[in-house]
């Protein structure tokens, strides 16, 4: 059984016939202090200090005396969070709580799944489009356009918060448009083919099916960069942003990513943004970002980019890490506060 203190947290591990040769904590947050469990009666024990946030997401690494690992969720703890690449363990602190949207009412909507074709890419962009109940396609809406759309839904119930919103009046009536992630690295690293694609086919089918007013570009990590690429590329586009843990690397914060194949994309387009290379027609955004995420620096260059050229630009940090709890967490009130300013 594991607990947690004020100012620490502990974690055990049954082990009465010592079948392991050590335990290690592998938290998805920077934790001080040695890891590594001791042998105490039986059991691997670790108490480690606590980390500034709110909850913590992480797995356990088992070795076995010949030499192999195995890494795993906390077989003491049944609370999991699921996750890009799978479940994980997560302990959450005293003073969390998760939204009270996700108990409300809210209509499942009316959903719709195609493909759009993509000369720019030589591929086709999968497309899920979210309505509410109801609504005539005709009948002009603002539109969220969410680039990782399905996962965004599956793990940050995207979809449940728009629902929920809408129909207790604290969101505007709005539709979505849910992109497939499709080769995403290549797509989503400053490329100037997938703004095309996206601009100049996914959203006019998206057109073409629902009727729509304004759009909100919204994405996380690279889908947060490529959304802020292709408001750079093709201006107008896009009424607001809402970026969530944006990719903005800068060789000064984040060279430790050099091995992404599209790094150096990625920092040219980065660097000349935060140099001024921006439209000259500002639009809100909103960015959020967690405390213990190394995308915090970037973030923090960036908005401090976009207000020296006019944008209505503020970066919320939030008490967590990079994953999806933490940005479904952060739609209310900041996704609201957005939409609440730009739609009718």
């Amino acid at each position: 059984m594991s607990g947690t203190g004020a100012a620490s947290m502990t974690f055990e591990v049954a082990d009465p016939g010592g079948l392991l040769a050590g335990v290690r904590l592998r938290p998805d947050l920077d934790v001080p202090g040695d890891l590594d469990f001791r042998r105490v009666d039986g059991r691997w024990e670790l108490t480690a200090a606590r980390p500034p946030a709110r909850r913590m997401e992480y797995l356990l690494e088992l070795r076995f005396p010949d030499g192999s690992s195995q890494v795993g969720l906390d077989p003491a703890n049944p609370r999991q969070v699921p996750g890009a690449f799978g479940p994980k363990s997560v302990r959450e602190f005293p003073g969390y709580a998760a939204p009270a949207w996700l108990a409300a009412s809210a209509p499942d909507g009316a959903s719709e799944d195609f493909e759009v074709p993509a000369r720019a890419l030589g591929q086709v962009v999968p497309v899920r489009t979210w309505s509410p109940t109801g609504v005539p396609d005709d009948k002009p809406l603002p539109l969220l356009v969410v680039h990782d759309g399905p996962e965004y839904d599956r793990l940050a119930s995207l979809t449940r918060y728009l629902a929920a919103g809408t129909a207790a009046g604290w969101l505007p009536p709005l539709r979505a448009a849910l992109l497939g992630p499709g080769r995403r690295d290549r797509w989503y690293s400053a490329n100037q083919s997938y703004a095309r694609a996206l601009v100049l086919a996914v959203l006019p089918a998206v057109a073409g099916r629902l009727a729509t007013s304004v759009r909100v570009g919204m994405g996380t990590s690279l889908g947060g960069l490529a959304m802020l690429h292709a408001h750079c590329r093709h201006p107008g586009t896009f009424d607001a942003l809402f970026l969530q843990s944006g990719s903005f690397f800068l060789p000064r914060f984040d060279s430790h990513e050099q091995w992404f194949p599209h790094y150096q994309r990625i920092t040219a387009f980065v660097a000349a943004v935060t140099d001024g290379d921006l439209p000259g027609q500002p639009v809100p955004a909103a960015l959020t970002c967690g405390t213990a995420e190394e995308n915090l620096a970037n973030n923090r260059a960036m908005t401090a980019a976009l207000h020296a050229r006019g944008y209505l630009a503020e970066l919320h940090e939030v008490p967590d890490a990079h994953n999806y709890t933490a940005w479904r967490d952060a739609f209310h009130p900041y996704l609201t506060g957005l939409l609440a300013r730009i739609c009718p």
